[in-house]
């Protein structure tokens, strides 16, 4: 964001639509939420971009925004996304989905400001959260990332971007070689462990210092998770009273009690530009349109597939056939609740927190409960994403930067080798990737995440990263 607004505070009530009542799903949309569920009517306005005075058009930055980036799954969590699909984003694999609401809808405020971290990590809050943790030692400099312990072991790692917004995860490591006799390794369970978890009250008060030195310990925390004997700690904070979605923290507690893994952000958000909203049912529809055309994504995508039967079962005698050009039947799925919050986007290559309606939908009446997310800006603050150059995919998935230093994460395969350059300008900088092929051999086709470090002449700041094969911007790590 290039500017910054006042809070405005909307103050009174105006007139506003009834909820939805549906207690039932209260219990739901507080485990979708964290705990820590807003509920849009009790917000004022009508969710009209004329209702705001304090946003105008010509004062306030287009809403720039990237492609829809891929969000790793929460193990466990039905409101999660399959890998590969952003938060609140339609599978575009799969049939097209019809959202219908149970009943009226809520209006929402009248704005709403973005919320994104921005600066660099210092060393003394990567201390702070390896002091929670219990790892000893000083933060030291690896590429564009703190580290705070031993790879080798025995211990335990901590790394945190050093660019905002400061993404961290924590593990025990394995000890390269066996404990000296007598010694307890810091990764190993101490002899009381006995392989159960442990209940949700004591990991949760096992996590509550970690979550404090990440500026989160009055987040409402949800500790049903499992992970065999791991109880997962999962918190989504509020920000500036709003639920927030894609921003969360997870603390595991391993059945010793301690600590044996986690991951978040570090780096503080900071309140951006204010922007009209609009209402919920605005945004159902928006959603549903960007459905619709997502689910005809796999249109032209038809042949036939005979199922391999399972053992003692019949082999089919005629195979079953996906007709061309889909005539796939829509998938209905209920909104039951719609809340005002905060969801992570992607703009000018940089995690943000954007005003947004977050549905809690239901494909059956006895399924499980998800969350389907749908920016609410205004549609005409709200610049969307280019299409990528018909030269490819884009390379680069992600980037850290630290001064001069940028260092480009990307898919590439076991067989070939890799050099990154850089072609920088004074508003972005061009990132290209080159792969080098094996020359003789057999090789195994298998993708893996590599990293390529690359020096500028000067430090990143606040330009884009673009990736020179697609023409898209590429995402902060």
């Amino acid at each position: 964001m290039s500017t910054e607004r006042p809070d405005n505070d909307v103050t009174g009530p105006r007139r506003r639509r009834p909820p939805l009542a549906v207690a039932s799903v209260a219990a739901a949309v507080l485990l979708a939420g964290g705990g820590g569920a807003y509920w849009a009517a009790t917000a004022s306005g009508d969710g009209s971009a004329a209702d705001s005075g304090s946003a105008s058009r010509d004062k306030t930055p287009v809403l720039a925004l990237d492609a829809a980036e891929a969000a790793p799954a929460t193990p466990g969590d039905p409101s999660s996304p399959p890998p590969g699909i952003a938060p609140g984003e339609p599978d575009p694999g799969g049939p097209p989905v019809v959202y219908r609401a149970a009943g009226q809808l809520p209006d929402g405020p009248g704005e709403a400001a973005v919320h994104r971290a921005t600066g660099t990590v210092a060393s003394a809050e990567v201390a702070r959260l390896a002091k929670a943790l219990g790892i000893p030692g000083t933060p030291r400099t690896v590429d564009a990332s703190w580290v705070v312990g031993d790879e080798d072991g025995p211990g335990a790692l901590l790394k945190v971007t050093k660019q905002a917004p400061g993404t961290w995860t924590f593990a025990r490591t394995t000890p390269s070689k066996p404990c000296d006799p007598g010694q307890l390794c810091a990764n190993q369970s101490p002899p009381e462990a006995d392989g159960q978890p442990v209940s949700e009250q004591a990991a949760k008060a096992a996590a509550v210092p970690v979550l404090k030195a990440v500026g989160q310990d009055d987040a409402a925390l949800n500790a049903g998770q499992l992970m065999d004997d791991v109880r997962v700690v999962n918190a989504d904070p509020k920000v500036d009273g709003l639920p927030t979605y894609g921003w969360s923290t997870g603390v595991q507690i391993g059945p010793d009690g301690k600590v044996a893994g986690g991951s978040g952000q570090l780096k503080a958000l900071e309140k951006g530009a204010t922007y009209p909203v609009i209402g919920a049912d605005a945004a159902l529809k928006q959603l549903n349109e960007a459905s619709a055309a997502k689910g005809d994504g796999g249109k032209d995508i038809g042949g036939c597939a005979t199922p391999v039967p399972l053992e003692g079962e019949p082999k089919p005698s005629d195979p079953q056939c996906v007709p061309a050009n889909g005539n796939r039947a829509p998938v209905t799925q209920t909104v039951e609740d719609a809340v005002f919050g905060l969801a992570l986007s992607y703009v000018d290559g940089r995690q943000t927190l954007v005003p947004s309606w977050l549905f809690h939908v239901r494909q059956a009446p006895a399924g499980p409960e998800s969350t389907v997310t749908q920016i609410a800006v205004a549609p005409e603050f709200v610049e969307k994403p280019a299409e990528p150059t018909p030269s490819g995919d884009r390379k680069a998935t992600s980037y850290a930067a630290d001064g001069r230093t940028l260092e480009v994460t990307f898919w590439g395969s076991v067989c070939s080798t890799y050099t990154a350059s850089a072609e920088a300008s004074a508003g972005q900088v061009r990132v290209t990737i080159t792969e080098k092929p094996q020359k003789g051999g057999a090789c195994i086709m298998i993708a893996k995440e590599l990293k390529q470090t690359v020096t500028l002449e000067k430090p990143l700041g606040d330009r884009t990263v673009i990736d020179a094969e697609s023409g898209a911007a590429v995402p902060r790590s």
